[in-house]
């Protein structure tokens, strides 16, 4: 695939000559016409192109006999981003758009495949901003061993949006003998985080308000199924994965704590936080096991194998940080509760709401 000029070349696009000076989308770019051709022909197809969008039909036909040979089951998920800003420390919402649907699919022990993507486009939005966030959001796709093979724009008036949003699904094959979810939790087994916490929710946040430190606080936004990948080959009996993106870990936590009706213990020494999240948690009152993270994961696996994995993801470019976090109890059941550092103890609540809205 040839790179994608940035800036394309405007005196190629249909638009009237007004808007050749000054390239922006209109509500006719999500009309279906010439102008919607413009958007497939110079941004989507050069950035995403490979056999099966080429082919630019109303559904994309794909053969997953291969991977189900054996055994293999089909996943699948969807998310939304609607990110503010656009761009930011560490990332945009391309490359998060992907990350989070792989990461989706990672979560069940799934092989990420196929990407669609569905464009919300705001009328007035500088047509070099969009290429730009399609370009990283196709270096994603392609670090991440993804294709994106079906797709869609819409154009809403101005002030009814806020730029871009953008609508991923994905497919992916989880392998034979990989069972993972919460009926698998048994107390005595470890919970383990792959790295620092509040990475993502904090890069996005000291833009919005402004803050500096020593440097930049950038966002964790990364793909984990190599990660996943790696840590089940160490055990395949890996009990549940979880992602903590919106509410943190303190959310994650509570979701698993519920649904598997067990005890949940975490340690506040073991609590990963670099030092600039944790200034800027201090200086924004929010608490760091609340605020989302785009490139981390919880793994709650059986005691015994517990070194292994740790081991295992400890020597993965995005596990270099991991450490246990804490254990699963038998008793109350439901609820998640932190060891402080001074011996006593209190319960970690499912958080409201978000803290911080907007961030993925």
């Amino acid at each position: 695939m040839a790179d994608q000029p940035f800036p394309p070349d405007f005196s190629q696009f249909t638009c009237p000559a007004p808007l050749r000076d000054r390239p922006q989308i209109v509500l006719g770019h999500g009309g279906g016409g010439a102008l919607s051709q413009d958007l497939i022909e110079h941004v989507f197809l050069p950035a995403f192109g490979n056999p099966v969008l080429d082919r630019l039909g109303d559904s994309s036909v794909l053969d997953l006999a291969p991977h189900l040979a054996g055994g293999g089951r089909l996943a699948f998920s969807t998310d939304s981003y609607v990110v503010r800003p656009l761009v930011f420390p560490g990332g945009s919402i391309g490359d998060l758009a992907v990350h989070g649907t792989v990461n989706d699919l990672a979560m069940s022990g799934a092989r990420p495949l196929y990407l669609s993507a569905g464009f919300i486009l705001e009328e007035g939005l500088p047509i070099a901003d969009l290429v730009g966030i399609v370009a990283r959001m196709a270096a994603a796709a392609r670090a991440a061993g993804v294709a994106i093979v079906t797709g869609d724009t819409k154009v809403v008036e101005r002030g009814h949006g806020d730029g871009v949003y953008i609508n991923t699904a994905g497919i992916g094959v989880v392998p034979p003998g990989i069972d993972l979810g919460p009926k698998q939790v048994v107390p005595g087994d470890a919970i383990l985080v792959s790295g620092t916490l509040g990475d993502h929710g904090m890069a996005i946040m000291s833009v919005r308000e402004g803050l500096e430190f020593e440097a930049a606080i950038t966002s964790d936004t990364a793909p984990l199924h190599g990660l996943v990948a790696a840590m089940l080959e160490a055990c395949p009996a890996i009990r549940l994965l979880r992602d903590p993106t919106r509410g943190g870990v303190a959310t994650s936590l509570n979701e698993i704590a519920a649904l598997a009706d067990v005890g949940i213990e975490i340690d506040e020494a073991a609590i990963p936080v670099s030092p600039l999240v944790a200034s800027a948690c201090e200086i924004l009152g929010l608490d760091p096991l609340q605020v989302a993270n785009e490139g981390k994961l919880l793994a709650v696996v059986p005691a015994a194998a517990a070194g292994d994995v740790l081991a295992a993801m400890q020597a993965h470019e995005h596990g270099r940080a991991a450490t246990p976090l804490g254990r699963v109890v038998a008793h109350h059941p439901g609820r998640v509760a932190l060891r402080t550092t001074l011996g006593g103890s209190r319960v970690i609540p499912l958080p409201l709401g978000e803290q911080l809205p907007r961030i993925c």
